[in-house]
């Protein structure tokens, strides 16, 4: 049998006032004494009183909350992602309610109708291409919304992010101007951006006379999946002399796997990762990696929020953030 939850009657006869005096101090601690301010408070921690703020949510439409839609939760991204945003949020009084999708649109789709059910203020994705449905409901939300992680995205919403496509290529032709010339790409998931890094890399390799190698999968990236394609390429692909990984979690698995081989990085084999993870800094040798910056991308797009829900309009803007190319060890030397 479901416990009852204890209400407000509950607390005011514990106290032995009424209801409504309950309620508002609730509202407005100031609006009753000092005294009764004191016995009201521990009567609602020793009851563990849950407030039921569906009235307010009803009455003025706003439940100062914000939606946040990720495709995984446990990638340390979208998890430095969120630090950004609640940094700005949570001071304001703002609360985020994450849901996470799985990289599957159709389900995007369901949780973007979950959220906006819930009456949330407003909605920040992180992906660029959504089902017509999903596309008409964001169309038709009456909230602010902003897309983040893509900054060549042809979405007609407000958009923060960095060119995938473009960091790739660059960190690309950085191996190869090291002396990194067989290099393969292990991609997972396959989402759009990975498409778009893939494509960078590609772009590069060409533009080099260079043969373009990729190793990809749908399944989520791990330490476990990057040794594990290491294997694979060395022996699909023998002269292999370089690995650029989609993300930092391929590279190191990558790298752990040489060190076990007895192979050395970056004397035989360069690698380099997509993030700028912390691990990747701390490391031996050093990391090369794309480092993103995923907190300042959720920091400007909880404040460009705040700017709508205070009354302004958020026009149709691309915020293309800078990325770094940091070269660790983990590559050959000039």
């Amino acid at each position: 049998m479901k416990k009852k939850r204890p209400t407000l009657q509950d607390v005011a006869d514990l106290v032995g006032v009424t209801k409504m005096t309950v309620s508002r101090f609730i509202r407005n601690p100031e609006q009753v004494s000092d005294a009764l301010r004191d016995k009201i408070q521990t009567a609602l921690d020793e009851l563990g009183y849950i407030p039921n703020r569906a009235p307010d949510i009803l009455s003025k439409s706003k439940s100062h909350a914000i939606g946040v839609l990720l495709p995984s939760l446990t990638n340390q991204v979208f998890a430095e992602v969120i630090r950004g945003i609640e940094a700005v949020l949570e001071p304001e009084g703002y609360q985020t309610m994450l849901a996470h999708f799985g990289y599957s649109q159709e389900l995007e789709e369901q949780r973007i109708a979950t959220l906006l059910s819930y009456n949330v203020d407003a909605l920040i994705l992180s992906e660029s291409q959504h089902t017509p449905k999903a596309q008409k409901m964001l169309e038709n939300a009456g909230v602010p919304v902003i897309e983040i992680m893509d900054s060549t995205s042809k979405s007609p919403l407000h958009v923060i992010g960095i060119d995938n496509c473009s960091a790739a290529r660059e960190m690309t032709q950085t191996m190869i101007d090291h002396g990194h010339r067989n290099i393969v790409y292990f991609a997972a998931r396959m989402d759009e951006r990975t498409l778009q890094k893939v494509e960078g890399y590609k772009q590069a390799m060409a533009a080099n006379g260079l043969t373009s190698v990729v190793k990809e999968t749908h399944s989520a990236s791990s330490f476990t999946l990057g040794a594990k394609f290491l294997e694979e390429v060395l022996s699909e692909h023998p002269d292999t002399d370089g690995i650029f990984c989609t993300n930092d979690d391929l590279a190191i698995g990558a790298l752990y796997a040489c060190q076990k081989k007895g192979l050395q990085v970056p004397e035989q084999i360069g690698i380099a990762g997509f993030h700028g993870h912390d691990i990747a800094r701390a490391m031996v040798p050093l990391l090369a990696t794309v480092v993103t910056p995923r907190e300042e991308m959720g920091r400007l797009a909880a404040k460009a929020l705040l700017k709508g829900l205070q009354g302004e309009s958020i026009k149709k803007q691309v915020i293309e953030l800078p990325y770094q190319i940091e070269c660790g060890e983990s590559i050959k030397a000039l």
